[in-house]
């Protein structure tokens, strides 16, 4: 499995907001590798670190959008929900079946997240742009 790396394509043009991001994969790489080297306690312990970050910086996210009037906003905050709901039912998965939720969990989060900056992240950068 590939380590995340952050690209500038990534960049959505708030200082805070990249920074965050970039953390956030650091995160996630730090999950992958404790996922891959079979640190149970580890990776329990980082899943939930992981989802308290997430959190914060959705929260982060949904004030900007709504202080700035972004018109994708809903469907933004429908795709951090989701992911949130996911993650939370990947950690239950990860308490009953350890050996097989830990790869699963790094490849969705992964994908998700990849997925997540490409699109949602990209037309709020978009709106933003314009606006300049």
């Amino acid at each position: 499995m590939s380590l995340l790396e952050w690209r500038d394509a990534y960049r959505i043009g708030i200082a805070g907001i990249d920074h965050e991001h970039r953390e956030l994969i650091e995160d996630l790489n730090r999950l992958i590798e404790t996922s891959l080297g079979g640190n149970g306690r580890g990776v329990a312990r980082a899943l939930g670190e992981l989802h308290t970050r997430i959190a914060a910086h959705f929260a982060l996210e949904e004030r900007l959008m709504c202080f700035q009037g972004y018109a994708g906003y809903r469907a933004h905050k429908e795709d951090h929900e989701r992911l949130l709901a996911s993650l939370r039912d990947t950690m239950e998965k990860y308490q009953r079946d350890r050996g097989t939720a830990a790869a699963a969990l790094a490849d969705t989060l992964a994908a998700w997240f990849m997925t997540h900056f490409r699109e949602q992240d990209g037309r709020w950068h978009r709106s933003l742009a314009s606006e300049r």
